[in-house]
């Protein structure tokens, strides 16, 4: 009777459960387009890019080592920089894109000219975080960074893991000269200082000509094309690529005849170009 009565109750909430779990991932779903809709439409700050010529910027979030050992080589090869957007909480572990940074690591990165950026203290979910909770990592992480280099301030970020709400725009905007997201294109014409947009290199890896073609697409726009990844390595976590791919874009970046900036010196380029 025991093993009949489970068998019969389970037939009962099964579907019930089935129903409810389907009805929090549709309700999940929706409020995820509210934040990136609201995200897109509220709290902007418009910057009209006016370049004479096109802007390619090299991003990395999280700051695997194998980032700035082979990535920076990569980048430094070309006799071109990059930015590293760190989190450091994670400094010294293991991540799901691989070992992180090292202390010793910041001081290479900045005597080799690249930029050190901003990506909360805890790598919080831009998406999931209350806005006042990622301020306070924003914060915290900074501290963090004082505590290492002293007189070394954050100068961009970027959201991890999702674009962010719209309040943690707001939040946040007067902390940086700008904050990159995703979205998978580049940036021209009127862009958002609080969300620009990104194109995750992990995302085409296997298809590095459309890769290309949006370089020649930002090259006839003269916008400003800010690639992201994460590892570089011979067997990339699913967020990085191999150093041949980043390679293969890299140079093809260089022969477009853009210019290639970490984002804060691009953002300065760019607010120093005479409006037309």
């Amino acid at each position: 009777m025991s093993a009949g009565n489970r068998g019969h109750r389970v037939g009962i909430i099964a579907p019930v459960e089935s129903e409810t779990m389907g009805s929090l991932q549709f309700l999940t779903r929706i409020q995820g387009l509210y934040w990136r809709t609201s995200a897109r439409l509220f709290f902007r700050r418009p910057f009209v890019i006016n370049a004479k010529f096109p802007l390619v910027s090299f991003t990395f979030d999280d700051f695997p080592r194998s980032a700035l050992l082979t990535g920076g080589a990569i980048l430094e090869h070309f006799g071109v920089t990059g930015t590293y957007y760190a989190s450091f909480g994670l400094m010294g572990q293991q991540s799901d894109t691989g070992t992180m940074f090292l202390r010793e690591d910041l001081d290479t990165l900045l005597l080799h000219g690249h930029e050190l950026g901003c990506h909360t203290l805890e790598h919080c979910h831009a998406g999931d975080t209350k806005p006042i909770v990622f301020e306070d990592s924003v914060i915290k992480n900074q501290l963090a960074l004082s505590k290492l280099l002293p007189g070394i301030a954050f100068r961009t970020l970027s959201y991890p893991k999702s674009q962010p709400r719209a309040w943690t725009k707001r939040k946040i905007e007067s902390r940086f000269a700008c904050c990159r997201g995703g979205g998978q294109t580049f940036n021209a014409g009127t862009a958002d200082l609080n969300c620009l947009s990104a194109f995750f290199l992990e995302q085409s890896r296997d298809n590095p000509e459309a890769v290309k073609d949006l370089i020649n697409q930002n090259q006839r726009a003269r916008g400003w094309l800010i690639f992201a990844t994460h590892d570089i390595c011979n067997t990339p976590t699913p967020w990085g690529c191999t150093p041949e791919f980043f390679e293969n874009i890299v140079e093809h970046a260089v022969i477009s005849g853009a210019r290639i900036l970490p984002v804060v010196e691009a953002w300065e380029a760019l607010r120093a170009s005479p409006p037309s």
